[in-house]
C-alpha cells in the first residue's frame, strides 16, 4: 500500500489554524523558490475562516501566487453561499491581497457550460498545484463529491480528463463546480481539515470499509499514491 495518511490533533481550531497556515505556507514558499511561481486550491465552508485569516498574514511572495478553489457552487460571488466571496474576505487580505485568484464561478447560463468554462480557466493554472486543502461534511462528502451526486462516479474516477465537473445532489443545495479527484489528489501536498469529534467519527468510519460512494472523502483517503496530511481538533 502506497497510501500514507498522517494525522496532526491541535488543541483547539486556533492552534490548527495557525499550523495548518505555516505548512501551507512553507509549501507556497517552497513552490516559488524552485517555479517562480505556486499554485493553492481552498475549500469552503465555515471551518476554514481562522485558516484563511492566519495565512492572509504570512510573508510571502503573494504576487507570485494564484488562488483557485477546490469547489463552488453555481452563486454569483456577490451570494453569501458563495466560497468565492468567502475567499475574498478572509484570504486575499492583508499580506495575501496581492495574490492572483481564479474562481470556478462564471456567468454561463448553466453549470454545465459553466464547468467547461472553469476548465478552460483551471488548464491555464501550473500543473501539479502546489497545495491543495479539503474539508469534509458529515456526510462524508469532500470538495463537491456528495453521495448520490449526479456526476459523482465520473469526477471521483482516477482517469477523469476533465478538470471541472458540474455536480447536483439532494444534500448540495445549489448546482456545483468541482475540480475532479486526479486534480486534487495529484497536488504536491493536501490536507484536510476537520474539526470537531463528530467529524473525527465521521473520518474513521470512511477509513474503514465501505463503498466510496457511499462516503466519497474515500476516494481521496484510498487514492494510491498519496500522503494526506489531516490536521484535526475537537
Amino acid at each position: 500500500m502506497t497510501m500514507v495518511h498522517r494525522l496532526h490533533s491541535f488543541d483547539d481550531g486556533a492552534a490548527l489554524a495557525d499550523a495548518l497556515a505555516s505548512a501551507v505556507a512553507g509549501q507556497l514558499a517552497a513552490g516559488c523558490a524552485a517555479r517562480g511561481q505556486a499554485v493553492l486550491a481552498v475549500s469552503g465552508g465555515t471551518t476554514p475562516a481562522r485558516f484563511f485569516e492566519s495565512l492572509s498574514h504570512k510573508d510571502l511572495p503573494w504576487k507570485n501566487i494564484t488562488v483557485t478553489l477546490v469547489d463552488e457552487r453555481f452563486v454569483p460571488p456577490t451570494s453569501d453561499r458563495s466560497n468565492q466571496k468567502l475567499v475574498s474576505e478572509t484570504l486575499l487580505q492583508n499580506a495575501a491581497a496581492e495574490a492572483k485568484f481564479v474562481g470556478l464561478y462564471n456567468d454561463a447560463p448553466d453549470a454545465e457550460e459553466g464547468a467547461r468554462i472553469a476548465s478552460e480557466a483551471i488548464a491555464r493554472l501550473n500543473q501539479p498545484f502546489d497545495v491543495a486543502i479539503l474539508g469534509m461534511g458529515g456526510d462524508g462528502h469532500t470538495a463537491s463529491f456528495f453521495p448520490g451526486g449526479d456526476r459523482l462516479i465520473e469526477a471521483i474516477s482516477p482517469d477523469q480528463g476533465a478538470l471541472v465537473l458540474p455536480m447536483q445532489a439532494q444534500g448540495a443545495g445549489e448546482p456545483r463546480l468541482t475540480l475532479t479527484l486526479p486534480v486534487i489528489v495529484k497536488s504536491r501536498f493536501v490536507a484536510l481539515h476537520i474539526e470537531g469529534a463528530a467529524k473525527k467519527t465521521v473520518l474513521e468510519t470512511a477509513l474503514g470499509e465501505g463503498r466510496t460512494a457511499d462516503m466519497p472523502i474515500r476516494a481521496v483517503l484510498r487514492y494510491e499514491p498519496i500522503e494526506l496530511e489531516i490536521f484535526w481538533a475537537p
